[in-house]
């Protein structure tokens, strides 16, 4: 049984959960038989560190004291914007000496401004992705996946797009089916792929202000395989076309059309993940109509076939 440590770096301002998360992975996969992680924490000095939500985390030791990773891995946090010049100092020496470098949300931040970043494609969270871009030219920020591997290399978006990232890199050491056991316990989903976009059709959209086009949206979401053309959500909102389509974009940040889309290429996913349904029911259900309309739109988002996503990350037996 080949052990693996994971070295997780504090500091005065660290997320919590960037912390919490991944660690509760990789502990969790620990308790299953053939895989197990020696986990620590460590600050700079190794005194406790105050997180963003008010919550005291007490490293295990200093960083200077800390052994050399198997996983390096640096959490986000408010701490992250005017960082100790000392933290990087240390992350430029040590980093490159782990076999995996990993940064949760704004984490990516700090190893940027260490030059670890240089050259390498990476994702941080949404707010930041454009502070990243524009400070580090010489890094390539791609805002839309929830996480990126670029070699000995992985970052991830903000807080959960963490866990999924632990996830990814337990079933890349230990199998799939540790990693859905973990998955199970945690109840969060195993399957969410690294390209996925960070917001879901309902956390890209505002949520409307006035009630007749919140309840449009409830309507769309529960309905994906329903008349979903402008007139008739308009109709249902007792609008007018125009403008309906008008307030919709002004309150949610999107047009119907788009919102639609979105929750159609959801609904088709979360079918082809946990059902047995044959492509041509799940793509009648989820309002495509056609195999053939499903398939453009699963190619056109994805970069990939409802057939072969299915085959990527649909798991091998249910879950109990």
């Amino acid at each position: 049984m080949k052990q693996r440590s994971v070295l997780v770096v504090l500091f005065d301002g660290v997320q919590s959960l960037d912390v919490s998360g991944p660690m509760e992975v990789f502990a969790g996969a620990s308790r299953l038989p053939g895989a197990t992680y020696e986990l620590r924490t460590a600050s700079l000095n190794g005194a406790p560190v105050r997180s963003t939500s008010g919550l005291t985390l007490v490293p295990d030791s200093a960083l200077a004291d800390a052994r050399p990773p198997h996983t390096l891995l640096v959490p986000g946090g408010q701490g992250t914007r005017t960082p100790d010049p000392a933290l990087i100092d240390w992350l430029r020496d040590h980093a490159p000496h782990a076999d995996r470098l990993v940064s949760v949300c704004t984490g990516a931040l700090l190893l940027a401004e260490a030059g670890l970043l240089d050259g390498h494609r990476v994702t941080t969270h949404w707010a930041v992705c454009e502070h990243l871009a524009r400070t580090y030219p010489a890094v390539e920020v791609d805002p839309d996946p929830i996480f990126v591997r670029d070699g000995r290399l992985a970052t991830s978006a903000g807080v959960t797009a963490g866990i999924d990232l632990a996830l990814a890199l337990v079933e890349e050491d230990h199998g799939r089916d540790v990693a859905l056991t973990v998955a199970r316990h945690l109840v969060v989903f195993l399957r969410r792929p690294g390209n996925q976009a960070q917001f879901s059709a309902q956390l890209t959209a505002q949520t409307a202000r006035r009630e007749p086009l919140q309840d449009v949206q409830h309507w769309i979401t529960e309905h994906p395989e329903g008349d979903l053309s402008v007139e008739a959500l308009a109709e249902r909102a007792g609008l007018s076309s125009r403008h309906f389509a008008r307030a919709f974009q002004a309150e949610t940040g999107m047009t119907p059309g788009r919102y639609v889309d979105r929750v159609r290429l959801e609904q088709a996913r979360r079918l082809l993940e946990d059902t047995t349904d044959g492509v041509a029911r799940i793509s009648r259900s989820s309002g495509y109509g056609t195999p053939e309309a499903m398939r453009r739109a699963f190619v056109k988002a994805l970069g990939a076939a409802p057939a072969e996503y299915r085959r990527r990350f649909r798991p091998s037996h249910p879950a109990p």
